[in-house]
């Protein structure tokens, strides 16, 4: 079978959650398909799914190193590193996504997790209100997230209040 196939039917099953089906669909690839683009972003895809942290590292960097201007490989590198390395080695790659990536929300937002996880108070909180200044809908997320716990607890992050009616 021609390896567009076995891609099509590997990105069929991802859709459809049949996660065996794809790794099987990708393993019948050849090698030398392994680091292509959409090889890779299918395997990064299939490596979420199911947890495969060390994985998904590889693949990730890959995709990074390969399409720097790629802002979500960087941040599935990092979130895959924080889990297999440590939370300083996540930081410093999505320190350096920053600097590709200055406008990405979502960098700025999880440099904030890191942050407050390290006890930088002062630096995540100026990272996550970059993040929601540069989308609203991480206010939300700032809320809810575990990692900003400690920034919800000092009164940093807060829900902000509801506009009042005036009365009629």
């Amino acid at each position: 079978m021609e390896p567009r196939w076995h891609l099509s039917y590997a990105r069929g099953y991802l859709e459809l959650g049949m996660i065996a089906e794809a790794a099987a669909e990708l393993d019948a690839l050849p090698k030398s398909q392994d680091s292509e683009i959409e090889v890779l972003s299918l395997r990064i895809a299939l490596y979420q799914k199911r947890n495969q942290w060390p994985e998904l590292k590889v693949a990730s960097a890959e995709l990074a190193r390969q399409r720097p201007q790629d802002a979500g490989a960087w941040i599935v590198w990092a979130y895959a590193t924080r889990r297999t390395d440590s939370l300083e080695a996540a930081e410093k790659i999505l320190a350096e996504a920053k600097v590709l990536h200055p406008k990405d929300p979502t960098i700025a937002f999880n440099l904030g997790c890191y942050r407050c996880q390290r006890g930088d108070l002062e630096g995540a909180h100026r990272l996550v209100e970059e993040a929601i200044a540069l989308d609203s809908q991480f206010r939300e997320l700032a809320i809810a997230d575990p990692d900003l716990s400690p920034l919800r607890a000092a009164g940093l992050i807060r829900r902000p209040r509801a506009a009042r009616k005036s009365g009629g």
